[in-house]
């Protein structure tokens, strides 16, 4: 089975997140194919590199960024969502006039059509959060 996985909570916001790693995980241990991770709304939260957890509590974004190098994961941002929470990639930084970007390795920033793209080309959407 192929599924495209929505994310719409932050990292330490909500167990969201947490339960859309950990379905990732076992789906593709599984043998199932994972098409594509969305972070909408807060979810884009999970890919600031500049997060900096407590040392004895788990690093979301830094096991999001393994997890997509592991299984070469397509992990998209939202671009509005993004956007709007201080999260820019290199090009939009420049597109913008900042002067840095703080997305994790393994991220990129793009917009709502590769949600659309990932529900039409998977078998299941499964969405974490409200």
């Amino acid at each position: 089975m192929k599924f495209g996985i929505l994310v719409n909570e932050g990292p330490y916001q909500h167990q969201a997140s947490d339960s859309a790693y950990l379905f990732t995980r076992a789906a593709l241990a599984a043998g199932h194919e994972v098409f594509r991770i969305f972070f909408y709304h807060d979810g884009v939260n999970n890919g600031t590199r500049l997060t900096v957890p407590p040392q004895d509590d788990r690093n979301v974004v830094d096991r999001w960024s393994e997890l997509a190098q592991e299984h070469s994961l397509d992990l998209v941002l939202c671009v509005a969502a993004a956007q709007r929470r201080g999260l820019l990639d290199a090009d939009e930084a420049k597109r913008h006039k900042k002067d840095a970007d703080n997305i994790a390795p393994g991220f990129r920033i793009s917009g709502l059509g590769q949600l659309i793209e990932a529900a039409i080309q998977s078998d299941r959407l499964v969405t974490f959060g409200d």
